[in-house]
């Protein structure tokens, strides 16, 4: 593997990161997990992103191989991480590509923190507010698990024992309290949202509601993919990606 690890210090904590140098020009791509997991499921798309442009993936503070503060972060106390971590890194206006719950990480980041964003990537977004309910995330996630790949099984349950139940649970609650449809008319970068065609956490209508919210944002649905995009077909996502970023950052 062709990904380095790095470490930096924010805000007392310290944060593990991967990154791959990339040929092309523009802004890093940094990629934000979801809940209750790490950068282990987005390293296949660090590798592909990076033979385009350069990529990182950050393990946000709890989870991962990053410092786990006593108690859980909030989301305002996480996007300021992922903030602090830019500045750390000294990327110029990276763009931010969450995943899952990562998505709302990232939104909160380009309103706390405009100036240290370029763009975003939102794969997957989360919480559709029809979905609002412990009940109706569990069933979501189980009819959208069967799809998935298996190898994905043995990386989730290192980063959910990484983490410990007591913070997976904790950030499960803060992403279902989280209205990111009031925060989204408020991003003023170029946002690209990507749907997993057979995604059964993220339905077509959200995901186009979500665009509508968005000044600057465009859809795209990757067909005969389930949620986890950037793990079944991290190329595929790499390609979409740095198209969006040649055509809305020149």
């Amino acid at each position: 593997m062709t990904v380095e690890l790095l470490t930096h210090t924010v805000l007392a904590m310290t944060m593990v990161s991967w990154r791959r140098q990339g040929p092309g020009p523009g802004p890093a791509v940094v990629c934000v997990h979801g809940a209750g997991v790490s950068s282990r499921e987005l390293l296949p798309f660090v590798e592909a992103m990076g033979e385009l442009r350069e990529a990182w993936s950050v393990d946000l503070p709890g989870f991962g191989h990053s410092d786990k503060p006593a108690e859980p972060l909030t989301l305002p106390a996480l996007a300021d991480a992922v903030a602090g971590w830019v500045a750390e890194t000294g990327l110029e206006r990276p763009c931010l590509l969450g995943g899952s719950f990562g998505c709302q990480v990232v939104v909160e980041v380009a309103v706390r923190h405009p100036g240290r964003v370029g763009a975003l990537v939102l794969v997957g977004p989360t919480v559709d507010p029809h979905a609002r309910s412990p009940m109706r995330l569990v069933g979501q996630w189980l009819r959208n698990s069967v799809r998935e790949s298996p190898r994905m099984a043995p990386l989730n349950i290192a980063d959910y024992r990484d983490a410990g139940l007591r913070r997976v649970l904790a950030t499960f609650g803060i992403s279902m309290r989280d209205r990111v449809e009031d925060k989204l008319p408020h991003v003023s970068v170029p946002a690209l949202v990507v749907r997993g065609g057979k995604d059964r956490m993220v339905s077509q209508a959200w995901a186009e509601q979500v665009t509508r919210l968005l000044p600057r944002g465009r859809l795209a649905v990757a067909d005969g993919l389930p949620h986890m995009v950037p793990y079944r077909d991290p190329r595929g996502l790499a390609r979409l990606v740095a198209a969006f970023l040649e055509e809305a950052l020149t």
